[in-house]
């Protein structure tokens, strides 16, 4: 999974990701603070954390 937002630049809408990987994986990734989201407004990003 991180390898694959790695090659769309560090960052992907996380409807994109839902339909690829579960929702407890993304859920994992977050509370491991590896990634994080941000509101666009328009939908959520779901990006790499500067820090990993």
């Amino acid at each position: 999974m991180l390898r694959s937002i790695r090659l769309c630049g560090g960052c992907v809408p996380l409807h994109r990701l839902q339909f690829q990987f579960s929702d407890s994986v993304i859920q994992t990734l977050l509370d491991k603070e590896v990634m994080q989201v941000q509101n666009t407004g328009r939908g959520f990003l779901l990006e790499i954390a500067e820090d990993f």
